[in-house]
């Protein structure tokens, strides 16, 4: 929760400066805790009861805290009150277009999700469908928690393809062309805020640790396992995007074999004509677990392609965990035991292969934790004034 700051005498512009940052260490051990007393936020920051008392009084002023009055009767006299970090006072979205669907969240400053829009897409739909259904789903959340534009604090956009600097796809994307799309500056014509645009494999790592499978992991690797094959890297607690933006795409080696990694599902013998490339995979894990030969034997080979691209992975990071995240996730019984063996028979050390829980929110929830960790870097890092919507530098 941040460094305890002592107290210390002194004068000047070095007392205003140990004020705030006092006052940070108070909010910063209020954040996700439930109502503490001032006695309790005492004893957790270090600092005096009495300078506590003095940083809440100016907290609640400015609207940063509430306060919750002491209810019922005691023998020893009245109950203490309590205070809580008041998470409603700001709100960020976190967005992920991808290429069946358009996902937004809005959540308050402690990460709860207060709102969820959804909208389908097509595949093959063009840049200018895309950014509509951006555009909808993310005004749709904002009229649903009342809030306008100017309210957001931070607004982060997942999308597929390596993103580099300017929040632009240049590399290569499977989104028909979204190269050509700045998706910051489309957005910065209606949204104030900062706004980041960043992978979706690196966003759906960034989600594991934060609230999924990863959270005990500083050294983790997503591995995206559906029709498309990423990663996403957490390296010390960090996400790494490497120079350009493009740590993590391993899959674009062809001797890695993830690009016909998919290829094993989808056409694997048998499968009925009638069936839909994007439900072809679905059917061969059905087919496996009722014991057809070839679904089963499918299976095992696309668990063996993406077992090398895996331990190249593993081999170069030394990850504590591996993420297996994606559609493909949801049949996690027939792929986790066979990858963990391919594992280890290519690697020094094996990592422990879990499989996402969070469905196909990973990526829409990575994306809100950036927009919360924007509002950490800028606005509890050097000072606290009244809680105001920030904007851009």
């Amino acid at each position: 929760m941040g460094v305890t700051v002592t107290e210390l005498v002194t004068t000047g512009t070095d007392l205003t400066r140990l004020r705030e940052l006092n006052t940070l260490s108070v909010v910063r051990a209020m954040r996700g805790s439930p109502p503490s007393t001032v006695t309790e936020l005492a004893a957790r920051t270090g600092l005096s009861r009495p300078s506590v008392d003095v940083i809440m009084q100016s907290l609640v002023a400015d609207g940063w805290v509430t306060t919750i009055e002491p209810t019922g009767s005691s023998v020893v006299g009245r109950p203490a009150r309590r205070y809580q970090f008041n998470a409603a006072a700001g709100h960020v979205i976190g967005v992920d277009v991808g290429a069946h669907k358009i996902l937004a969240l809005v959540a308050d400053l402690d990460g709860t999700v207060v709102h969820t829009v959804r909208r389908q897409v097509a595949p093959d739909a063009d840049p200018r469908v895309r950014l509509t259904a951006l555009d909808k789903a993310v005004a749709d959340c904002l009229a649903q928690a009342r809030l306008s534009p100017d309210d957001l604090w931070a607004l982060t956009v997942g999308v597929t393809g390596p993103v580099d600097a300017t929040g632009r796809t240049s590399l290569f994307t499977p989104l028909p062309g979204w190269s050509t799309v700045d998706p910051i500056a489309h957005l910065a014509a209606r949204f104030p805020c900062p706004i980041q645009v960043e992978n979706d494999c690196k966003l759906a790592a960034v989600a594991e640790r934060w609230h999924g499978v990863g959270q005990d992991a500083d050294d983790l690797v997503y591995v995206l396992a559906g029709m498309r094959t990423g990663a996403g890297l957490i390296l010390d607690g960090t996400l790494r995007r490497g120079f350009g933006g493009a740590a993590g795409e391993i899959g674009a080696l062809r001797a890695v074999r993830w690009l016909a990694a998919p290829s094993h599902l989808e056409n694997c013998p048998g499968a009925p004509d009638t069936i839909s490339p994007d439900d072809k995979a679905a059917w061969v894990f059905t087919a496996a677990r009722e014991g057809n030969q070839d679904a089963a034997a499918a299976v095992r080979r696309y668990v063996r392609d993406l077992a090398v691209g895996a331990a190249a992975l593993v081999l170069a990071l030394d990850p504590q965990v591996v993420v297996v995240g994606g559609g493909f996730s949801r049949s996690a019984d027939l792929i986790l035991e066979p990858l963990s063996r391919e594992l280890q028979r290519l690697c020094l050390r094996v990592p422990e292969v879990r499989a996402s829980t969070l469905g196909d929110e990973s990526v829409a929830l990575g994306a809100l934790r950036l927009s919360l960790d924007e509002v950490d870097q800028r606005l509890l890092s050097t000072g606290l004034s009244a809680p105001v919507a920030p904007r851009r530098a």
